[in-house]
Order: C-alpha cells, then structure tokens, then sequence
C-alpha cells in the first residue's frame, strides 16, 4: 500500500509534537520540541506546499502515487495542518505557558508593567527599536513585497481630519531578540518585541491616531528551482532564484485569532492570501523564538542533563590523524563521539607539509566553518584544492555562495555541481606523500561537513586509508568534477548510476533465498521511503517471507500489503534528543552480512537525481558496531512509534525493560572510551617486581 508522502510528513511532524506533550521532559525540553514542530512546518509550507500550489496554478493534476491530485493533497493538507496548529497552540496555552508562569519564564504583558517599567520601555523602543524600523504604506498599487517568515506589524492609522482609515505595515526587525530584557524589569523578566512595538507604534505617526494593531506572518513559496542553462553563470542564476524567492506567491498567512477582522481581510488582499492560505492561532506567533531558550545559558533545572560526546576510542590524540588512520579503519558515532577528529583531519592536512592534493564535496556548511578555513590555508600555502560546492542546498545557497567566493580569493578550484543533479555525497580525499610514494586518506560520511549540526545530528563518519576506497573517492572526484559517468568503482556505488540497482540486488538476493526455505533479512535505517521501485522490491520481498525491519524517521510511503507480508514486516521511527540522520543498510546474505553506511535515503530523488554514495563497512569490528546501532533501534520501546497498518502510527508496544536507542549509543561511546583510557593506564604503569617469598 502506498502512501502520500504530504500526509507522512505531517504525521512525522506529528511525532515530533508528541514529544512536547511528554510530562516526564524538563519544560525547555518540551518547549524545544514545540519550536522543532513549528519551524518543521515552516519549511514544510515553503517546499512542499509551495510546490503543490504551483503544480495546482499552472493546471498540472498529475495524481501522485495514492492517486490524490494537487488540488486534493492541498485540501488534506489544510485538514490536517489545522489540526496540528491547533493542538501546537492547545498545548502551549493550556499546559507549557502555565508551567513557564510557575517557573518565571513567560513573558510580560505590558499591562502589567509599573509606570517607571513602561517609561523605561518607551526610551528602550525609542532609541534600539524606532531608529530599525521602515514603516510601508499598503494602499499602493501594488502593493509593497513583505520579506519571508518574518513578524511584521499591521497599524490600521485614522488622521486627524481623515474620513477613512489607512493601513501600514512595519517590519520587525531580525537582529533583535524576540525577547526584549530591559535593566527596568526584575531579572530573567522579559517583554515580547511585538507586544513592545505595538504599545509606542503610535511615536511613528504624529498627527494620526493608531485604530488597532496586529502581528502577522508570510509564508512564500521557495519551491524554485535554478535553470541549469548550458554555458551559464550557475552561481548568478542561483542569485536570481535567491531573489524570486522573495516576491513568490504567499503559501500562507499566519494571524492571531484576535486580530480584527477588518484588518485581517485587508492584510489578506494585500498579501495575496485567500481563506485557504489564512491560519488564524490564538497565540503568539512564530513559536520557533520559544525554542533558543533551551540553549540559552541558566534554567538547567529546567532542561535534561546534557550529554557530552566520547573522545573516539580509536583516535589516539598523541598520534597526527593519519598515524592514527593508517594503524586501520575508524568508525565514529557523532554526537556520542567527537566530530572533532574529522575537523582535525582536514586541519593537519592543510598544514601538512607532505599533503599534496585535497578534495571535498561540501553541502551544508557551519558559517564559520573551520573546513572553510582549512581549505583556505591549505591553498593559500601552495596545495592542489578543489572542492565542489553544491549551491542547490535549499535555504542554504546563500551561505553556500559566500562560502564558495572566499574560497576561490584563496585559490581554490572551486566546482559548482553536477549539471542536472544536486550532489548530496558526504566525501574528503587527501593525497600525501610517504616514503616516496603517493597514499589516499579519505572520510566518507552520511552527515555534512558541519561542526555545529554534527553536535545534535546522530551520523556516521568512516576514516581510511583503504587502497580500494581511496582509488574510488579519486575516480569519484574525476569524474564529477570532469562531468564523465560515474562507473568502474571498486567498492563505492554512487548514485545516479549504481546504487539504486545495487540495492534492488540485495533486495532481489534476500528474496530468492526466503522463496528457497532459507532465512533472510533485511535490517535499514534512513530519514525517508518513497521510491515505487524499492517499495515493491520490499513487498515483495515480505511476501516471499524475507524479515524486514526498517527504522525510518520521516517519510515513510509503503506499508505492506498483505497479511503475509505485514506479518513479515516491522517499521519504527525514533524522536529522541538528537536528530537521527544516518542511513544504515544490513543483508543477511546467507549469514555472512552486507552492511553498508550512504548518503542516500530510499527516495526517488536520491537514487536518481542526486549524486550520492553507498559505502562497504567490510571490517569486522566496524560492521559489528553498525549492526548494533540497528539492533538499538529495533529494541527501543520507550522513543520509537510502530507503524500501523494504514500508515498511522502508535507509541511501542513492547512493555520489556526500558531502553532507549540513543541513550545505549551513549553509554556504549562512553564504554569504548573509558576501555581504551584504562588500556593506556596499564601500559603506563610502572613495572613492579613480585616481593620474593
């Protein structure tokens, strides 16, 4: 059975907002979780709304594989994006705000301040705020383009000798906190900005008197994509679709429900937004700003104990990266390990005087990336550098040009993609010289080259100086960078040309052996499931009786079919504190296991429109520990949801002992790390002669 990939969404989203329900979080936990399921629907309405509303405008009615239409995936997405919103704000305003109340967290009204407080806030506004704001008339033809996501303050004005009245819009502004603090209210007090700006809006427009205010929200559509021309300027196309994205159409208009409804009506005409696009929510708006409280320092009682991340037992830190990589391959577990060990990777390779050639592919980078950094040096000091920058990231193609210009002033050879496919492949290769020799060291990945996101994404990193992978990540590099095929690999099978027909062997290899009488299993962990040809490669391995566990976090578009098959069959998705992204594959292979780590989950995209890589985990002790990670999330009872047979899902059943698969991926980092601590102890001490009898 299939199913539509919107309404899977949602209902990820859904467990996601299930997580600010639980009463055994600390509040900041809960609240964080709320925030993730608002910004989750933000780019949610952006994308994948977006990209619906366009299909509907321009009359495509294709049916997706459900047989739903745009025009039908939209009217269920109302439905059921009505519902979360609702439940988002019944939770906030029934259980957390309360709960922040009794804990001095909520926000003041300005009703309450005393005299002096408000008087304090008006010299605040006047002097921080005012001099940030641009007030735009919205009785223009046409009227003016109001920016993306962010709260603006409607301001329905009357003159003093005027028979009608006029409305403006003010942009808050982004620099400044959500949360204004002022020395006038007791510590750890605060006052919301709209709320602040609505109050002495009014110090804006002498002469005129302020009718009614009201915050609002835009949501536009960012489903645009680059035209890749031939021979163009790829890098200022992606510049003319960073600013399409800014005058597209209105995929949503977000309104308090106090709003009047004159002005509501008026906001709606002026920003393009019919009844369908028009979310009315009794409460504060944008309820992503809630969520930096649990980061911010102070309130630890109110957040869960923070874990920090295992010093890899396989990294030596007394050893340079490539004495530690050459005494054999390294698997680390990020956030449970340290991602520092990579970072230092590319670090030691810039300054590395035998370092002759570096190599990566960078997708999503931290703004202040120290991979950037390194690159720059090591070009900047005479090393052969290229990097393929991939400036079709959405919502990062700014940061991506940025990042892509500073490395080129310092003389890197900078690539721009693959013509046709985003290159989503996690990848570094680095040529050094030893004992006159030329020797690969690469790290392949399955999360990006981002020291801040590997803290709170859970993803695997591979270091090796393996003959056969180094000679493929070099004809990877060739031949995305020289625009050739991308065939005869060793080990490596990237996408678009290899994985997917590898996978579906696998499949195909699991099937036959169950049709024979022989035990087979297939055991897969990714973020998303929708391709048609790996879904009816799985049903039909159920069918056949292969035991397949999948553990899927996000989209999953199959359950199975048949009573057979479903009996077969069982797929779980775990929400816990970090953000499962690894993409993890096991074969049972007549018991002699084929365990893979990618880039790539099982979407039609990614097989087929994505430059990505499905990598051999071969020795022993790292497949091992791969298997593990599957095992955990297989017995997780307390964080996992099962899928139920019409695609709904429901919290674990399993009433054994408790655990948690990230909780036991902590406790085994931190085994491996204090076992390796104690070895070295024991080679340190001193030797002591046995006392004679």
């Amino acid at each position: 059975m299939y199913i539509n990939r919107e309404i899977s969404w949602l209902e990820f989203n859904q467990r996601v907002l299930n997580q600010a329900h639980r009463q055994d979080l600390p509040l900041l936990e809960r609240i964080k979780f709320l925030s993730i399921s608002a910004s989750n629907l933000d780019e949610f309405f952006q994308v994948r709304v977006g990209g619906l509303v366009l299909l509907w405008q321009t009359g495509k009615f294709k049916p997706d594989i459900t047989g739903l239409s745009p025009g039908e995936q939209l009217e269920r997405i109302r439905h059921r994006a009505d519902a979360m919103v609702a439940e988002q704000y019944a939770l906030l305003q029934e259980e957390l705000m309360p709960l922040m109340q009794a804990s001095g967290i909520s926000p003041l009204a300005m009703e309450e301040l005393t005299e002096t407080q408000h008087a304090a806030l008006e010299e605040y506004f006047l002097t921080q705020v005012a001099p940030l704001l641009t007030p735009l008339s919205m009785e223009t033809e046409p009227a003016p383009v109001l920016p993306n996501l962010n709260l603006i303050l409607a301001v329905e004005l009357q003159a003093e000798d005027a028979a009608g009245s006029r409305f403006v819009s003010v942009t808050l502004p982004e620099g400044m906190p959500r949360r204004i603090h002022s020395s006038a209210l007791d510590k750890g007090d605060y006052v919301m900005l709209e709320d602040l700006a609505a109050s002495f809006i009014h110090l804006l427009f002498p002469g005129e008197q302020v009718l009614c205010t009201t915050p609002f929200r835009v949501t536009r559509n960012g489903d645009i994509a680059v035209a890749e021309e031939e021979g163009g300027d790829f890098a200022r196309e992606m510049e003319s679709v960073l600013v399409a994205r800014q005058f597209s159409d209105c995929v949503r208009l977000e309104l308090p429900a106090t709003a009047p409804k004159a002005l509501a009506k008026r906001i709606a005409a002026a920003v393009g937004a019919g009844a369908h696009a028009t979310y009315r929510v009794p409460g504060f708006l944008r309820l992503v700003d809630f969520g930096r409280m649990a980061f911010e320092p102070g309130n630890d009682h109110l957040k869960i104990e923070a874990w920090t991340p295992n010093w890899p037992a396989a990294v030596d830190p007394s050893l340079s990266m490539f004495e530690n990589i050459a005494q054999g391959d390294i698997l680390i577990h990020n956030p449970f390990e340290s991602y520092e060990p990579v970072v230092k990777l590319a670090e030691e390779a810039a300054e590395d005087p035998d370092v002759i050639a570096i190599k990566q592919v960078l997708y999503r980078t931290a703004p202040d990336s120290r991979f950037i950094a390194a690159l720059c040096r090591a070009a900047e000091s005479g090393k052969q550098v290229t990097v393929l920058v991939e400036l079709k990231a959405r919502f990062d193609e700014r940061l991506n040009l940025a990042q892509a210009e500073r490395l080129q002033r310092s003389g890197v050879q900078v690539v721009y993609g693959v013509k046709g496919y985003k290159t989503h492949a996690k990848i570094l290769l680095i040529v050094r010289r030893e004992y006159g020799m030329l020797r690969r060291y690469c790290h392949i990945g399955t999360g990006n080259y981002n020291e801040n996101t590997a803290r709170i994404y859970s993803d695997l990193s591979l270091l090796t100086c393996d003959e056969n992978l180094g000679a493929d990540a070099s004809q990877f590099f060739n031949s995305v960078t020289g625009q050739t095929r991308l065939m005869q690999f060793r080990r490596i099978y990237p996408s678009p040309a290899m994985m997917k027909a590898r996978l579906l062997d696998l499949i195909a290899a699991e099937t036959r052996r169950a049709a024979e009488g022989h035990r087979a299993e297939i055991r897969a962990k990714m973020n998303s499931l929708n391709d048609v040809e790996m879904m009816d490669a799985l049903e039909a391995a159920a069918e056949a009786g292969v035991r397949i566990r999948l553990n899927i976090r996000g989209i999953c578009c199959w359950a199975p079919t048949s009573e057979k098959a479903r009996a077969c069959t069982r797929i779980v998705s775990i929400v816990d504190r970090y953000l499962e992204h690894a993409r993890l594959f096991s074969f049972h292979n007549g018991g002699n296991p084929l365990v893979y780590m990618a880039s790539a989950d099982w979407m039609r995209r990614n097989l087929e429109r994505r430059v990505e890589l499905l990598v051999p985990i071969e020795e022993p002790e790292l497949a091992a520990r791969v298997t593990d990670i599957l095992d955990a999330c297989f017995r997780d009872n307390t964080q996992a949801a099962e899928m139920n047979p019409d695609g709904s899902y429901s919290p674990s059943t399993n009433k054994k002992k408790p655990f948690a698969m990230q909780a036991a991926m902590q406790r085994a980092a931190r085994r491996r790390t204090r076992s390796r601590e104690h070895a070295n102890l024991r080679v340190l001490q001193p030797h002591r002669p046995r006392a004679s009898k």
